[in-house]
């Protein structure tokens, strides 16, 4: 028996299965709250909506995405089906999220959403205001966000408070990974729901950024990350002088409120390192298609959406050695440690000198993200956490 078409997108297509699920099922309106919005232009929440929202609008639902000012493009109101609401922030490290949130809560509480979907640990205190309003809403939690050496002791307080405050509050906790969960359960004894990030590889993205950049396919290695210090970015760079050859490393990413340690490591830095800034939409396709193999160095978080995708354009992907990494990769990543830069020096060497076991860790890492990081599955998942709490 055939399954469900598929569009080019990744999405779900109409077929007679949907038009009679459509039918049987009442279709919900859906608000999702506390990333930076869509389009993508930042990490790993901005990833996950944006690839969650017109599936679930393909599903039949009305989808609604709140969505901070200065990162989306001025007149913008919809995306691939999705409604979006843009409100202002504070533009200050510690403002820019909770003021944002605090802006989008009290608009969505005047709506009449079934459910909300709210990402990140640190909103938990604003989960009160949609259950007042009659929104039930799960709760996103990601990573254990206090460990993130961006954080001072303010920071990290206030998400350990935050955790605490989740179990509590929220209808229902999301997790993107084993690890996460166990965390929560042994902690704080919460059950909660893993969804793990997805991919969907476009395996004919062009190569145009290939030639802006000067690179060659199959012909550099590539780091995608926000550029903090949990993503151990000087690290990585720190480890590629040790490298032997010429080819290049791609480091790609930014991060706002962290220039100086930026600096640190982009100036001065091996003439082989390229940093391009942020990439986003077809040119980092292109980007992880044509990579030689795919550098992951962060040491905090669940399931990262940069690692899933390199599995996913059939990388071979080096990788942190973290419960929650080793979690995602599984035999398919090849492991070092970050805190000692030479480990990565020696394993990147390897994998230029070994064609076939480079080759072969691609092949098992797109097996793995066929089986595991499916868009449409996850999907599928979230729309019955939405039935759940919409008690539909």
């Amino acid at each position: 028996m055939s399954g469900p078409s598929v569009a080019e997108d990744g999405a779900l297509a109409p077929d007679a299965d949907s038009s009679r699920r459509g039918l049987a099922e009442r279709s919900l309106r859906l608000a999702l709250l506390g990333s930076r919005g869509i389009p993508a232009r930042y990490g790993g929440y901005e990833t996950l909506l944006e690839e969650l929202g017109p599936r679930l609008v393909e599903r039949g639902h009305h989808v609604t995405v709140y969505c901070r000012s200065h990162l989306v493009p001025a007149g913008l109101e919809e995306f691939r089906g999705c409604r979006l609401v843009v409100l202002p922030t504070v533009r200050r490290k510690h403002f820019d999220t909770p003021v944002h949130t605090l802006l989008s809560t009290l608009h969505a509480g005047e709506r009449a959403y079934d459910a909300a979907l709210l990402v990140n640990a640190a909103n938990a205190a604003f989960v009160p205001l949609l259950r007042a309003a009659g929104i039930p809403v799960a709760l996103h939690v990601d990573g254990i966000e206090r460990r993130r050496a961006k954080w001072g002791a303010v920071g990290r307080g206030v998400y350990a408070l935050s955790e605490r405050l989740a179990v509590s509050v929220a209808d229902e906790l999301i997790t993107d990974a084993e690890v996460i969960a166990r965390h929560y359960r042994q902690l704080y004894g919460a059950a909660t729901t893993t969804i793990t990030y997805g991919v969907a590889a476009d395996h004919d993205p062009g190569d145009e950024v290939l030639e802006r950049l000067g690179l060659e396919s199959g012909g550099y290695f590539l780091y995608v990350s926000r550029f903090e210090p949990e993503n151990n970015p000087h690290r990585v760079a720190a480890a590629y002088r040790e490298v032997p050859g010429r080819t290049p490393l791609v480091m790609v990413g930014d991060a706002p409120y962290a220039r100086p340690f930026i600096d640190g490591f982009v100036r001065g830095a091996d003439p082989r390192i390229l940093f391009p800034g942020g990439v986003y939409g077809r040119h980092y396709r292109q980007l992880q298609h044509h990579a030689l193999a795919y550098v992951h160095a962060t040491e905090v978080g669940g399931t990262h959406p940069a690692l899933v995708e390199a599995m996913g354009y059939g990388n071979c992907v080096v990788v942190n050695e973290t419960p929650e990494n080793r979690e995602v990769a599984g035999d398919a990543g090849l492991y070092f440690e970050a805190a000692r830069p030479e480990t990565l020096s020696r394993l990147l060497a390897r994998v230029l000198d070994d064609p076939e076991l480079c080759a072969e860790q691609g092949r098992r890492a797109a097996a793995r993200a066929e089986e595991r990081y499916s868009w449409d599955r996850i999907t599928r998942q979230y729309d019955e956490v939405f039935r759940r709490l919409a008690r539909v």
